[in-house]
């Protein structure tokens, strides 16, 4: 893992929490301090590029290579060394890049060149990320699996969601013979476990919950959540997510506003996003919010790269009548603050390149979902042929403590599986499972 920035340092310990040998290097020795303080990992300090440093981190043995860090030369200049190092041996080579002509058809050849299998953007994946959010107010996390055939959704619950005070058996049995939905993943007083029949739902959980696409309409009202249409967006912040995220709202006829500090930084905008209006100023100016009606917007989303400006503001939004905020965050230590004071919904760009990551570096999982609060996985796999899982029941499978198979996809059709349901090979299944058990449940489907 080259870089130990939010995204570095958030997929070395994933990686490492399951068993894996995971060697980290950077220039900065204080966050290699920090991961080794709190993961099993190996950390070298010094400059990646420098043939030196990758060869004291021993990356002539690496199965895997990921460079995140800020810098997409840097990235691309490890990843041909790597593969210089390794020689013939098999490596697989993940690089961040944010540049569009080296990431798009222009700089196909260049990356091939260099050695890049996968090309990682978080700005990219952040955006996509917030204009999922927008679709349900009050939705923590929401992910589309299984081609859309299910999705995945994470609410806290309120004192009035239909849900709370009744067991997870009960609400089970009320909507026999066949579910649309179920409850996978609950994250109480800080602890996160797999749901089981028995738990009994309370204010303030954090619940995960998996459904049928046709089941979503009724999974929102018992979480108290609701759909929305966003006609108006106040973006704080003119950076390169919010013009990912301007640029798809204004394809949807969305009303966009735009506020960056940057003079230079708005003239660009104000030529890329014709269809939004770019205001200078910055976004912790309360006089300028005031006099733009923030409050009056359907939804505001602070992105700038400083968390305690994207919560000032989101804050003041809030105050002024905004019925939906979102914040950025890069510092995991604000997340309870935020849910204290109010804010809708916060995301980091850790957590969507981190699942790109996870999937690739797994080879067989089809999809990975991670989330700031909570170490419960939610991944999709793929039966194969003749494995354990093929022709068996799911109550024969004798899956351990704190793994749920949630769902499974057959020929494009999604249904929650129960005991009785029985799998055969080329299913698509959605596992909620701790990260120290993705191995035992990938020898089940794999």
């Amino acid at each position: 893992m080259v870089g130990a920035g939010e995204v570095g340092s958030y997929v070395a310990a994933r990686l490492s929490r399951e068993g894996n040998d995971v060697v980290v290097v950077d220039e900065r020795r204080d966050p290699l301090s920090r991961l080794e303080r709190d993961n099993d990992v190996l950390t070298v300090a010094g400059d990646a590029t420098n043939p030196s440093t990758l060869a004291e981190a021993e990356v002539d043995k690496a199965e895997v290579l990921v460079a995140v860090t800020q810098s997409f030369k840097t990235n691309l200049l490890v990843c041909l060394q790597a593969r210089q190092a390794r020689g013939e041996r098999e490596l697989s080579t993940i690089a961040r890049i944010d540049d569009p002509e080296l990431r798009g058809p222009a700089g196909r050849k260049i990356r091939e060149a260099m050695g890049v299998d996968l090309v990682l953007d978080p700005d990219e994946q952040t955006a996509s990320a917030i204009q999922e959010l927008l679709l349900y107010r009050g939705a923590r996390n929401l992910y589309e699996m299984a081609g859309g055939e299910v999705l995945l959704v994470g609410a806290r619950l309120t004192d009035d969601a239909p849900v709370v005070g009744r067991s997870v058996g009960e609400i089970g049995v009320s909507y026999e013979p066949e579910w649309d939905f179920i409850f996978g993943e609950i994250v109480r007083d800080g602890e996160s476990q797999v749901v089981r029949q028995e738990t009994i739902l309370q204010p303030q959980d954090l619940l995960r919950v998996v459904c049928r696409r046709k089941g979503r309409r009724e999974l929102m009202t018992l979480l108290g959540l609701h759909r929305t249409e966003v006609k108006r967006v106040m973006l704080l912040g003119g950076g390169r997510t919010a013009q990912l995220l301007a640029s798809r709202l204004n394809e949807r006829g969305v009303e966009v506003a735009l506020v960056e500090v940057r003079q230079e930084r708005c003239e660009y905008l104000a030529e890329k996003l014709p269809d939004s209006m770019v205001l200078h100023g910055d976004i912790t100016d309360t006089d300028l919010l005031a006099a733009e009606r923030v409050g009056d917007f359907d939804a505001v989303v602070a992105s700038t790269g400083e968390d305690d400006a994207n919560v000032l503001a989101c804050l003041y939004a809030k105050s002024m009548g905004a019925p939906e905020t979102i914040a950025v965050v890069h510092r995991l230590s604000l997340l309870g603050l935020l849910e204290q004071v109010g804010i809708d919904a916060a995301l980091s760009p850790r957590t969507a390149s981190a699942n790109s990551v996870l999937r690739y570096v797994r080879g067989d999982v089809a999809a990975v979902a991670t989330f700031l609060e909570g170490d419960v996985e939610v991944l999709e796999f793929e039966v194969a042929p003749k494995a354990p899982a093929d022709g068996s029941a799911v109550k024969d499978l004798e899956l351990p403590d704190n793994v749920l198979l949630a769902a499974i996809v057959r020929d494009g059709n999604a249904q929650i599986a129960r005991g009785r349901s029985v799998l055969r090979a080329r299913d698509h299944v959605i596992v909620f499972a701790k990260p120290h058990l993705v191995d035992e449940v990938k020898r089940a489907f794999g």
